[in-house]
């Protein structure tokens, strides 16, 4: 029987060794090495070329937005390699065209597609957890919600985000920087703020995906810091008053590159080591695919992700998402609407405000359509 993965708690690069960074304007690329990868597990691009996809994930529940690709998961139960086909040979779903706007139809962020291949579409599977936070709304007819609250809850829920070819230099960095023989994954920094961290099996793997990073989505604010921001020079040097001979040098290489790494490890605290919400999406023979949310903290930024962890804890895929300021700002005010069942002078009170700063907030937030309008009126006349 296989071993059941325990939910990740956090995001630990154990397996993976951090090599140092290359810079370009304000783009930081960190290499992740894996010098022992599984080859029982695989990844692979599907191509899609439609301007917009149509998502059905639960009964009467759809999740729109552009998709550019998808990726294909394949594994073996026997720990045999797994040849280098490619996912992107097979079709799904259904194609449409509504006036000049070509549209596909597709079933579920996780699918199944055989017995051992799993279709995911990347970092969506991670936001249509996060939009269906609180997506009910509330299970109380309070009088103060408005009629379309309490038929609807929250929806439509919306977020916006940009290509990863809006932010400066990405393309270039991606394009110029050497890729390692045993690189899988990246760590992505934009003016020094984590802005991704992608993991993948196999540095084979990596090499067909690591322009993908262009086609993931990021927070609007990262657009406005690689414009203006820049990388800082973290050089590290070596003391040649200490190296006499070969010996010497090797150790001080090698303190150097442990020094790089755990300094570069530091810069990516917002997401290493931090305690998550997972939900396990889906087991795959000896792997678990997961998506998560880091604790809503006001004063860090906080990231949503997905991750693929083997039975030994190792982490074989990973990819994440900055919220903004103002995303965090709204799930938490949905957290503590929830926490104090979604009654406005409760969740008022436990937050140090009066029932017209909840309602100032929830409203300039994008929440004013959840309260009444007499509510609404009362609160602008106080």
């Amino acid at each position: 029987m296989a071993k059941k993965i325990p939910l990740i708690e956090t995001i630990s690069l154990k397996g993976l060794e951090i090599a140092p960074s290359q810079t370009w304007g304000a783009v930081r690329l960190v290499p992740l090495i894996r010098k022992q990868p599984r080859t029982d597990l695989r990844l692979f691009k599907r191509e899609y070329d439609s301007d917009l996809s149509v998502v059905s994930v639960e009964k009467d529940c759809r999740y729109i937005s552009y998709v550019p690709h998808s990726l294909v998961l394949s594994w073996s139960d026997d720990g045999n390699p797994i040849a280098a086909a490619g996912g992107q040979l097979i079709t799904e779903g259904k194609k449409f065209a509504c006036g000049a706007t070509k549209i596909d139809l597709l079933h579920r962020m996780a699918k199944r597609e055989s017995k051992n291949s799993l279709r995911i579409l990347p970092l969506h599977l991670a936001m249509e957890g996060f939009l269906a936070m609180y997506f009910q709304g509330s299970a109380i007819a309070w009088k103060e919600y408005s009629k379309q609250a309490q038929s609807h809850g929250l929806s439509p829920r919306t977020e916006w985000s940009i290509s990863g070819r809006s932010i400066a230099y990405l393309e270039d960095a991606l394009r110029i920087f050497e890729i390692h023989e045993h690189q899988v994954g990246v760590l992505l920094f934009v003016s020094e703020t984590l802005a991704s961290a992608f993991v993948v099996p196999t540095p084979e793997d990596y090499r067909a995906l690591h322009n993908s990073l262009l086609e993931d989505f990021f927070g609007e604010t990262l657009y406005y810091q690689g414009l203006y921001g820049i990388a800082s020079n973290l050089a590290a040097t070596i003391d040649a008053d200490k190296v006499h001979n070969f010996d010497d040098l090797t150790k001080a290489l090698a303190k150097m590159r442990n020094d790089w790494s755990s300094f570069q490890g530091f810069m990516a605290g917002d997401i290493l080591d931090r305690q998550l919400q997972s939900k396990r999406i889906y087991t795959a023979g000896a792997f678990s695919l997961q998506r998560f949310i880091t604790d809503l903290n006001l004063e860090q930024n906080n990231y949503i992700g997905e991750a693929i962890v083997d039975d030994a804890s190792h982490l074989q895929y990973l990819k994440i998402y900055g919220l903004t300021r103002t995303q965090t700002k709204r799930a938490y005010l949905l957290q503590q609407l929830a926490k104090h069942d979604w009654h406005f002078e409760r969740t008022a009170q436990a937050q140090g405000d009066t029932l017209e700063q909840l309602v100032r907030r929830m409203e300039k937030l994008g929440f004013g359509y959840l309260i009444n309008n007499q509510l609404r009126e009362k609160c602008r006349q106080k």
